[in-house]
């Protein structure tokens, strides 16, 4: 079962959602689905050893054939959505390498995340990839949702710039963190 706790003294938030898919169901959802609601892939994922805000507690509530679930996850301190980082200036070309060598780690280790855009992917002080709004995320075996992923966040990352002309993002940019990306996949 999807039931555990494991607090500690951090800055945590508490997330309650509704799965897209059921929201007519409200929080429920059918509980023959329990292992692969979204607390239960969040655990799993940050169990990999991804960087996603990582499980605080979780409650598993059964109600008849239904269900609720909410989890706490622990906030991750000084952290900036990549969409701010290319706003605030130009990033350069071993930044968009790194960056996409990161998303082919997620990518390799199976996780799909449903709305990859440049304000989920968020930058640390280290310069580390986190991957936030993992609730419609999945854990997938390799397939076409890599390639729908990379484009949904390339989508993102062009709408980002047509609504602000000054943002640092060039064709060139898309391009190195291909190269960062398929560099990884390479040497998997």
């Amino acid at each position: 079962l999807c039931l555990w706790q494991h607090l500690q003294g951090c800055q945590i938030h508490l997330i309650r959602k509704t799965p897209p898919s059921l929201s007519q169901l409200g929080t429920r959802v059918a509980r023959n689905a329990l292992l692969r609601t979204w607390p239960c892939e969040r655990l799993r994922v940050a169990d990999r050893g991804l960087r996603v805000p990582r499980p605080a507690a979780a409650r598993y509530c059964r109600q008849g054939l239904f269900y609720t679930a909410d989890i706490i996850t622990v906030r991750i301190p000084r952290v900036r959505p990549l969409s701010e980082l290319i706003a605030a200036g130009k990033r350069d070309a071993a930044f968009w390498r790194a960056l996409g060598a990161s998303v082919q780690g997620f990518h390799g280790g199976g996780v799909y995340h449903a709305d990859m855009n440049a304000h989920n992917l968020q930058i640390d002080d280290d310069g580390d990839l986190w991957m936030l709004d993992f609730d419609r995320g999945r854990l997938r075996h390799p397939g076409p949702w890599q390639q729908k992923t990379l484009s949904r966040l390339h989508r993102s990352l062009e709408k980002i710039q047509a609504a602000n002309a000054s943002l640092f993002f060039e064709p060139a940019d898309w391009e190195h963190f291909l190269e960062g990306y398929f560099s990884a996949a390479r040497s998997e």
